[in-house]
């Protein structure tokens, strides 16, 4: 026979833990409860500062780290250390203090490529990012077809520069017989100078930073796109709004975060451009697409004026810098 002392056992495991064991001392809600699910955490964590683990994350990060370091702000100290110096390489560098400042700010050529500048950042920025989302609405979905053509559209993206200028050289070739004038004078268009036209030559590079630009910002969108809730697509159709009435009050909200950011990336290459205006135009003709980049390039290596060189390189960085911040404080400002 069982006897009672064995059966009062048994109930008590069938019947599960009581609160005090279960939630400790003070119930559910009580410290002990809250210490105790936080207690190994915290345990663990204190042991892995104490065993010295802490600094694995930083050994996967030195490399890039010392890269970094020796390759970007090494540089960027030696050039505002040079701003301020006459530069006389090999027979050593003179303090002059804000006069190198002084010259790049009442110099006609900077003020009038800082202009330049100012004009191809606006235009390839909004250019750029309004073709992007087009092509990103056009190609927005899934299937092998839409994924061979975004590969094809982003290709621009992936070529290199100089062969992408050279490219455009060839068609903007001045002659009748060029590309682009081909297809103009198949629409009664007389022949354009483009690059060789100071008319037209700041409009044909523009034309060129779009076109390469804008595959970019296509991917960034599609991201964006990927995220916005498709039951607002279809409240909005049954509603009976149109096409672009659902781009507008749809798609365009929900991609307000890719738009600042996409807008910063733009303006910041756009400020920086250098490359294709050095390969087609070298800044002709006549300076009509003169840029702060070209310009501190001849300063510096043309004519071996490296700290006044420098101090245009300073003062586009601040540029650049006062751009990301004020973007960044009115993107803070509408999400309060």
């Amino acid at each position: 026979m069982t006897s009672v002392d064995e059966v009062k056992p048994v109930a008590r495991r069938a019947a599960g833990p009581s609160p005090r064991t279960a939630h400790g001392p003070a119930g559910p809600a009580g410290p002990a409860g809250a210490a105790g699910a936080a207690g190994p955490a915290a345990g663990r964590r204190v042991r892995n500062r104490r065993s010295g683990r802490w600094w694995t994350p930083w050994l996967f990060l030195a490399p890039a780290l010392i890269l970094f370091l020796y390759f970007k702000f090494i540089p960027m100290a030696s050039a505002l250390t040079m701003s301020f110096q006459d530069v006389q390489p090999y027979l050593g560098n003179r303090w002059v203090g804000g006069e190198n400042y002084a010259t790049v700010l009442s110099s006609d050529g900077f003020r009038e490529a800082a202009w330049h500048t100012l004009v191809l950042a606006v235009g390839q920025t909004a250019g750029s990012m309004l073709l992007g989302l087009t092509l990103a609405l056009l190609m927005e979905g899934q299937g092998r077809r839409i994924s061979f053509v975004r590969s094809a559209a982003f290709l621009p993206v992936v070529v290199p520069i100089a062969v992408v200028a050279e490219l455009w050289r060839i068609m903007y070739h001045p002659t009748e017989e060029g590309m682009l004038n081909s297809v103009l004078g198949l629409v009664g268009l007389g022949p354009s100078g483009f690059i060789n036209d100071p008319d037209t030559s700041m409009g044909s590079i523009m034309l060129t930073g779009i076109w390469r630009g804008a595959p970019y910002d296509m991917m960034i969108f599609l991201a964006g796109l990927a995220g916005v809730d498709r039951g607002l697509y279809e409240a909005a159709k049954v509603d009976g709004a149109s096409r672009l009435q659902r781009i507008r009050h749809v798609a365009v909200p929900g991609l307000r975060a890719v738009l600042s950011i996409l807008f910063v990336l733009a303006a910041i290459r756009g400020l920086r451009v250098f490359t294709e205006v050095f390969l087609l135009t070298n800044g002709g003709p006549d300076g009509s697409t003169e840029v702060v980049m070209t310009v501190i390039y001849k300063l510096g290596l043309e004519q071996n004026r490296l700290g006044v060189a420098a101090a245009g390189a300073v003062l586009l960085f601040l540029a650049t810098l006062v751009l990301t911040v004020s973007v960044h404080l009115f993107r803070r400002r509408g999400n309060e």
